[in-house]
C-alpha cells in the first residue's frame, strides 16, 4: 500500500519549493508596511497589494536569468570559521579578494542588499513612484532570504547529511501551518539604520550560527519520529502532494523554540527598517505627488513575460532548496 501511494505522488505530483515560499515573502512585505512612519505609509499603504504580489519576482526572474540566484544566499561556511572575518564586508574588497565570478559562485546577498538599498535611495531622491516600489519589493525579498539560515550555508537543503528536502520544511512547511493562526506579527517601528552594513552582515552572522542547529534539531526529532508519522499525503490545489505532516512540523517548532517565527518577525523589521533608512538618506521626500504615478507599457509587459517565463520555464543557477 506505501508504494503505490507513492507511486501516486510521483505520477501526480512535483514538489516545488521557493525561498520563503511565496505566501511568506508576500506576508513579510504586507507586514513590513505596517512599521513605516505616516510620511511614508501615505505611499506604502495604498500599494501594500503591489508590495505584497511583487515580493516574489527575485523568484520568478531566477526562471530568467542565472545570475540571479546568487543574489538570495551565501556559502559563508566555504570563507572559514565563524565569525568569517576572511570575508571583507565591503564589496568592491571582496571582490579584490576572491574575485567576481567566485563571489557569484558562492552567493553575494549581503552585498547585494545594501546595492538595492542605494538603488532604494535614488529611486526616492528622483520621486520616481514605480521605481520606487518595485525597488522596495524587491528589497523585502532579499532581505527576507538573508535571514534563512539555510540561505547562509553550503548545506542549503540537507543534501550533505541526508536531510534533503529540510530547506522547504523549514521556510513553507511550518509557516504555513503556524503563521496565521500562532505567530504574532505586532512588532513595533521601523528604526533607522545608521550604519547598513553592520545591521545586514548581523543578520547573516545569526543566520549562519543557526544553520546548524535546524540541521541538528531535525536530525534529532527525524530518530525519534515513525516515518510513517513524519509525512503525510494531503491535497493541495487539487492534486494529492506528500508533506511533512502537520504533527512533525509541530516537532520541529517546538524543538526550535520558534526559531522560524523569531527569523520571520526580524525580517519584518529589517525590510521595514530598510525601506525607512532608504528614505531618510534620500532626504526624506515628500511621497504625495511623484512622477512615473503608472506603469508603462514595457513594464507590463515585462512582468508578464516573468510569470509567463516562471509558470513554464526551469530555475537557472543554484536553487535555493
Amino acid at each position: 500500500m506505501k508504494k503505490i501511494y507513492y507511486l501516486i505522488f510521483l505520477l501526480l505530483t512535483s514538489l516545488r519549493s521557493y525561498c520563503w515560499g511565496f505566501y511568506m515573502h508576500e506576508k513579510i512585505n504586507y507586514h513590513a508596511v505596517f512599521l513605516l512612519p505616516p510620511q511614508m505609509m501615505i505611499l506604502f499603504k495604498p500599494n501594500i497589494g503591489f508590495l505584497s504580489e511583487h515580493a516574489v519576482d527575485p523568484d520568478k526572474r531566477r526562471y530568467m536569468i542565472a545570475s540571479e540566484g546568487a543574489h538570495h544566499f551565501i556559502d559563508i561556511d566555504h570563507y572559514g570559521q565563524y565569525p568569517f572575518p576572511e570575508v571583507p564586508r565591503d564589496y568592491k574588497s571582496a571582490i579584490l579578494k576572491f574575485s567576481a565570478d567566485s563571489l557569484q559562485a558562492y552567493g553575494i546577498v549581503p552585498w547585494w542588499i545594501q546595492i538595492m538599498v542605494g538603488r532604494l535611495t535614488k529611486a526616492f531622491r528622483e520621486k520616481d513612484k514605480q521605481a520606487i516600489l518595485k525597488i522596495a519589493a524587491d528589497l523585502g525579498h532579499y532581505i527576507a532570504d538573508a535571514h534563512v539560515p539555510l540561505h547562509v550555508c553550503s548545506n542549503h537543503n540537507g543534501q550533505l547529511t541526508h536531510q534533503e528536502g529540510i530547506h522547504a520544511f523549514w521556510e513553507s512547511r511550518v509557516p504555513e501551518i503556524f503563521a496565521e493562526t500562532e505567530w504574532d506579527f505586532f512588532i513595533g517601528k521601523a528604526m533607522y539604520i545608521p550604519n547598513l552594513s553592520s545591521f545586514i552582515w548581523d543578520r547573516i552572522l545569526e543566520s549562519a550560527v543557526a544553520a546548524d542547529t535546524v540541521l541538528h534539531c531535525e536530525k534529532e526529532i527525524s530518530v525519534l519520529t515513525n516515518p510513517e508519522q513524519k509525512y503525510a499525503f494531503e491535497e493541495r490545489n487539487g492534486k494529492i502532494v506528500k508533506q511533512y505532516s502537520t504533527e512533525y512540523a509541530t516537532l520541529f517548532e517546538s524543538r526550535l523554540n520558534h526559531m522560524i517565527e523569531r527569523r520571520m518577525r526580524q525580517s519584518i523589521f529589517a525590510v521595514a527598517s530598510c525601506w525607512y533608512t532608504a528614505w531618510v538618506n534620500a532626504g526624506q521626500p515628500p511621497l504625495d505627488h511623484l512622477v512615473h504615478d503608472s506603469l508603462f507599457i514595457s513594464e507590463e509587459k515585462e512582468y508578464q513575460r516573468l510569470n509567463l517565463e516562471w509558470k513554464n520555464g526551469k530555475i537557472l543557477g543554484r536553487n535555493c532548496n
